[in-house]
């Protein structure tokens, strides 16, 4: 009698873990049930429509230092599957991919529905059943079976059943009905909001190399440093949604309130800084502070910061006092910002928390709790940080699953 494998959540883990399964075990009888009517969502609407599939890091290593949790499980699952296997996988069924300056990899079309349509038609070609609009009630095991009950009262069993529900509350009441520990699910990958003076009128000005920092009293340093962007409600870009990923849980403590440290030159110390200033006071004499940039700073920013430190913003360098001078320094290398709470991440939606890391096997993606139960993608307590990790992530788990679900 074939194997009767059923996958909750039509999804990028879904999906994957179907074609996986389908591809080594050919004579399983595979069947994706997923709740809402559209398949691959999330691949729908990531990198702004283009779908950031994966990240050209081929190094399982350094791969691994983009997850702010699962990174060391991930480090022996990545040797088994990692984003050279993802561009290998899509490239032999006709899509290629491209990487961008920063890493990220795109299909050459741009189009997310380029990566939707090939999944759809593999799985099909497999003969995968997709059944959509289709919500589970309840997952039951008997015996050796799964009995997966459906809202319309429908019921399907089968040997084994890989849940790949993402951030969805349902899985997690799954899970933890077959014996799992959740890890509360909270937000990461999110912008910050900061109403301040000295940022509220420079909305679309970016900075190419800042250093970040929350300011807390105990526990791990957590720091950043990248491009920033000011935004019409505070600070973005990818050293903001860094920082907001490996201090989630932190945010989270705290409300999403906040004091944020910022050093806008981050390639001098501050030391050097006050000593470039002092320098300028008495080659610049006779110019006015707020027209002279002796820095590597956009204009507008420079200016506001100068318009916060100095009494006088008509000021020429020569009239500067020692005061102001330590205050301008102070605002440019450890200006201290309040977070008011969280924005949002347009074309991310990570999760962290999930499924305990501690309870799953990562060489086949079995549950240690319950025989026959899988767990693929975000259900875990895994998340990364913005450039195609989280559906690397989602590709590994859901291959490793069908490699071993036989």
């Amino acid at each position: 009698m074939n194997q009767k494998i059923i996958i909750i959540g039509g999804g990028a883990a879904g999906f994957f873990g179907a074609i996986s399964a389908a591809t080594h075990q050919p004579d399983a009888e595979i069947t994706i049930l997923e709740a809402s009517k559209q398949l691959l969502g999330k691949v729908k609407i990531s990198g702004g429509g283009r779908c950031n599939v994966t990240h050209h890091c081929f190094n399982p290593s350094q791969l691994i230092t983009n997850y702010p949790r699962g990174g060391r499980e991930l480090r022996g699952a990545f040797s088994r599957f990692q984003p050279q296997d993802t561009v290998k996988w899509f490239t032999d069924r006709g899509v290629k991919l491209k990487a961008e300056k920063d890493g990220r990899m795109f299909p050459i079309t741009d189009d997310s529905q380029t990566i939707i349509d090939c999944l759809i038609n593999t799985a099909k070609s497999l003969g995968i059943k997709i059944k959509i609009q289709t919500p589970v009630k309840n997952i039951h095991k008997v015996a050796n079976q799964f009995i997966i009950t459906l809202k319309s009262g429908e019921e399907f069993s089968a040997d084994k059943i890989l849940i790949a529900t993402g951030s969805n509350k349902l899985g997690y009441t799954w899970a933890q009905s077959l014996g799992h520990t959740i890890k509360p699910p909270i937000p990461s990958l999110f912008t910050f909001k900061i109403n301040d003076p000295r940022i509220k009128n420079l909305a679309g000005i970016s900075s190419d190399n800042v250093h970040i920092q929350l300011k807390q009293n105990k526990g791990k340093k957590l720091e950043q440093q990248g491009a920033l962007l000011i935004t019409h409600w505070g600070v973005s870009g990818p050293a903001v949604l860094k920082l907001s990923a490996w201090g989630a849980r932190v945010l989270h403590d705290h409300n999403y309130q906040m004091e944020l440290i910022i050093n806008w030159l981050p390639e001098d110390n501050p030391e050097t800084i006050k000593s470039e200033l002092n320098k300028l006071k008495s080659s610049k004499a006779k110019q006015k502070v707020i027209n002279y940039n002796g820095f590597n700073l956009p204009k507008r920013l420079w200016q506001s910061l100068v318009d916060f430190s100095l009494l006088n913003n008509e000021k020429i360098w020569a009239e500067i006092t020692k005061k102001e001078l330590e205050k301008l320094a102070f605002e440019l290398t450890r200006g201290v910002y309040a977070i008011e709470g969280k924005g949002v991440f347009k074309d991310e939606f990570v999760t962290c928390g999930g499924v305990t890391l501690k309870e799953i096997d990562f060489k086949t993606m079995e549950s240690k709790k319950c025989e026959g139960l899988y767990f693929a993608g975000e259900i875990l307590d895994i998340d990364g940080v913005t450039g195609g990790f989280n559906f690397q992530n989602a590709w590994t788990t859901g291959w490793l699953f069908g490699q071993h679900s036989t």
